[in-house]
C-alpha cells in the first residue's frame, strides 16, 4: 500500500502546468498533449476487468529473473468509486478540464470519504449528478481537476492489471514483468493464495515512473483498476519479499 497524508500526496513528479496522480510517489498526471475529442457527455466509464485468474498459471515462458529473488517490494494503487463511500457532502473547487491548474471552478459536491480516498489514491470515478461517469483527479500541485479518464504520467490511460510504475534507475519505461513470487505481507503474514494467483498471472508494464529519490530500490508500484466492492480490498496490499521476472 503507499504511505498515507501529506507525504503521499507531495511526492508526485508534475510537468509543465498539468496534473498528476499522488500515490507512491508515482506520476499519474497529463502531460501536455491535445485533449481528449469526445465530450464528456458521450465518455463511457471503462469497465474494470476483474482481477486475473485465482489459478496459477503454468508457465510457458522462460522467465529472466529481476534484482534479487525474493528482493523487491510491490505496492497498489487504485481508482476509487464514488458509490461506495458515505460521509458530508463537500464542495470541490478546481479545473472542469484537463489543461489547467489551481483551477476555482465548482467541481460538484462528493462525499468527504470519497475526496479523501483521491487525495491519496490519484483519481475517484463519480456515480452520481451532472459528472457521472467523469473522473475527478486530485494532485497537490494542481489541486482538484475533471477529466474522462485516469492517466499516467504521458497522459495515456491506465490499464487494471498491466500499468506500474517504479524509480527508473530500477525498472525503467517500457519495462515488462512479472511476479513470480508472491513473498509476503506488510504485517509479515503469507500472502492469500487467491491474490497472489491474480498478480503472479498478470503481466505489467512501467509506463510510469517515482520522482527520483520517492521510488526505492527494488519497489514497483501496480494499478489494480477500480475498486468493485468490499472483496476488492484483499488485493489493495503490499507485497514485501516478492520475486520478480522479466515479461
Amino acid at each position: 500500500m503507499r504511505p498515507r497524508g501529506p507525504q503521499a500526496v507531495a511526492v508526485a513528479l508534475c510537468v509543465a502546468l498539468t496534473g498528476c496522480g499522488t500515490a507512491s510517489g508515482t506520476s499519474r498526471g497529463a502531460l501536455n498533449v491535445p485533449p481528449p475529442t469526445a465530450p464528456a457527455a458521450d465518455v463511457v466509464p471503462a469497465t474494470t476487468p476483474p482481477p486475473p485468474s485465482a489459478q496459477p498459471r503454468p508457465q510457458t515462458r522462460p522467465v529472466r529473473p529481476l534484482g534479487r529473488p525474493g528482493g523487491w517490494r510491490i505496492t497498489t494503487y487504485y481508482t476509487a468509486v464514488q458509490s461506495f463511500h458515505g460521509g458530508k457532502p463537500t464542495a470541490v473547487r478546481g479545473c472542469p478540464q484537463l489543461h489547467c491548474t489551481r483551477g476555482r471552478t465548482p467541481l460538484g459536491s462528493y462525499p468527504a470519504d470519497f475526496l479523501k480516498i483521491i487525495q491519496i489514491e490519484g483519481s475517484g470515478r463519480i456515480t452520481a449528478g451532472p459528472n457521472k461517469g467523469r473522473y475527478l483527479n486530485w494532485s497537490h500541485s494542481v489541486g482538484w481537476w475533471l477529466d474522462d479518464t485516469t492517466r499516467d504520467s504521458t497522459a495515456k490511460p491506465l490499464h487494471p492489471w498491466s500499468t506500474a510504475a517504479a524509480d527508473k534507475d530500477v525498472l525503467k519505461r517500457g519495462q515488462r514483468f512479472a511476479v513470480t513470487g508472491c513473498g509476503r505481507t506488510e504485517s509479515g503474514e503469507p500472502v492469500e493464495a487467491k491474490v497472489c494467483a491474480a498478480f503472479r498471472n498478470a503481466s505489467w508494464t512501467v509506463t510510469d515512473l517515482f520522482r527520483p529519490g520517492y521510488g526505492g530500490e527494488h519497489h514497483a508500484d501496480v494499478y489494480i483498476g477500480e475498486e468493485t466492492g468490499p472483496g476488492f480490498k484483499r488485493f489493495y496490499t503490499t507485497l514485501r519479499g516478492a520475486t520478480l521476472g522479466a515479461a
